[in-house]
């Protein structure tokens, strides 16, 4: 094999180049992050029963949706939380290397299996099944420069105006806002309801019942009996969207022609939809959402793409509106990877030096060094194909790698100067003979010095993937 590259240099120099443009474009498309997925893959489920306790989410939703989940292929366990506030949440945690998207389809299916067990209120309010991502790329909120809006507006800005645009930009897995939007808020009075001989479920009902969207059809439209030119679609009332309409929904109308409107009985007010959960920054008001990554997504461009979103949104904001980021973990993405190439740099510079000083000859020094870019280049082709991501351990290995890429390019510039000038051999006939004195010397340090990484790489679980993209 050097026997064939060293006749035909011109082949070898075109293969060199493939490898450093294979390299460089996939490059380009890997992902980047601090670290590697660590953490077992995950699904959670997500429910909502209003006004319900924590016992009794435990006992009518939680349990019979994990009497389903047992037997799921690749499960390694999951855990569950019924909160006070009315809310179920269960996470499944998977062997590392299961997909994710067949998990979500597969645990989707046995929570539609537990769903007629069920609360009607859990059912129609719907049940989540997403692929979860641990932690958040960064936190986006809302404040008020002038102080003319209050928490509520500002997070019911984020929700109308912001969330879903921001839930659509390339490698955003979730966008998770901490505060939720307006809500027609009815607020019972009880003697009001005993005085009427009402009860809370008779109101309920009776907004269920008022409170819809009506297909009205149209006028004029065939079938029609004799000839009609024209037809009219008709516009009915829509669902209520005003305090008032609200307060003038029926209860009950009696016999002598008096009527019991909500309004008598309940107070009517817009108001968040849930009074759970509210965000302070500097003990000051503000609306706030965590973006979650996916899976495989390059953390620093999302995060660009995050920001010149929001210079985009911020033009709609009303004025004394602005936009900031308390929380950005691509920042410390950002300054990682900066600090391993810095360091790559570094040792090629020193590789460079030391080189020269001991070889005496800047021409035999540039020899190996050109070595370098194209085993670095070309690394990243093999890490893409792999799966891996840049990040921290790669790059960290890189620059190990180097030492082993340099040793064998010495011993062959060097073996090569010692034939020229001890037996007064062209370049090309020096090249052959050393080559065939050393090529065996060569594989055999190169395959013992990898192979002391390949128990490493053949580590399994959270600790193999630690040192999995390391060692490869």
């Amino acid at each position: 094999m050097p026997q064939f590259f060293i006749d035909r240099p011109i082949f070898a120099w075109v293969i060199a180049i493939l490898i450093t443009l294979a390299g460089s474009v996939a490059m380009l498309n890997m992902p980047v992050e601090a670290y590697p997925e660590i953490a077992p893959p995950s699904v959670r489920i997500s429910a909502s029963y209003p006004g319900a306790s924590a016992e009794v989410l435990e006992s009518s939703v939680t349990t019979p949706i994990e009497q389903q989940l047992t037997g799921l292929q690749g499960l390694l366990y999951f855990s569950s939380s019924s909160s006070a506030t009315g809310q179920v949440s269960i996470t499944l945690n998977f062997e590392n290397g299961t997909d994710l998207d067949i998990a979500a389809v597969e645990t989707q299916n046995r929570v539609a299996a537990a769903e007629p067990r069920l609360p009607e209120e859990v059912r129609r309010n719907g049940i989540t099944v997403a692929k979860s991502n641990s932690g958040f790329l960064m936190v986006v909120s809302l404040r008020s420069t002038d102080g003319r809006f209050d928490a509520d507006s500002l997070n019911n800005l984020m929700a109308s105006r912001v969330i879903d645009s921001i839930q659509r930009v390339e490698g955003v897995g979730g966008a998770h806002q901490f505060g939720s939007a307006y809500a027609m808020r009815i607020w019972l009075n009880p003697d009001k309801l005993r005085g009427y001989r009402l009860t809370a479920n008779d109101a309920l009902a009776a907004v269920r019942a008022q409170n819809v969207q009506f297909a009205s059809g149209s006028i004029g439209a065939a079938p029609t009996a004799g000839e009609q030119a024209f037809s009219a679609t008709v516009s009915a009332e829509s669902r209520f969207t005003t305090p008032e309409e609200f307060e003038n929904i029926i209860l009950r109308a009696n016999q002598d022609g008096t009527t019991v409107r909500l309004k008598d009985v309940a107070r009517v007010a817009l108001g968040p939809a849930d009074f759970g959960r509210f965000t302070r920054f500097n003990g000051k008001p503000v609306a706030g959402m965590g973006i979650q990554l996916l899976p495989g997504a390059n953390a620093l461009a999302v995060a660009d793409a995050v920001r010149t979103r929001m210079d985009q949104l911020a033009q709609s904001f009303p004025q004394g509106v602005e936009w900031f980021v308390p929380f950005d973990n691509s920042t410390f993405v950002r300054i990682s990877i900066e600090e391993v190439v810095k360091t790559l740099f570094e040792a090629v510079a020193l590789v460079f030096l030391v080189m020269l000083l001991f070889l005496q000859n800047l021409r035999a020094t540039l020899i190996p060094m050109l070595v370098v870019p194209v085993a670095l280049t070309g690394t990243f082709a093999g890490l893409f194909i792999a799966g891996f991501s840049i990040n921290v351990l790669t790059l960290f290995g890189l620059v190990l790698a180097i030492g082993i890429v340099v040793d064998d390019a010495i011993v062959v510039v060097e073996n090569v100067e010692r034939l020229m000038s001890e037996e007064g051999l062209s370049p090309k006939d020096a090249t052959r003979k050393g080559m065939q004195q050393i090529t065996g010397a060569i594989v055999a340090v190169t395959t013992v010095l990898a192979s002391v990484f390949i128990p490493s790489a053949l580590m399994g679980g959270s600790v193999g993937a630690i040192y999995r993209q390391f060692a490869l």
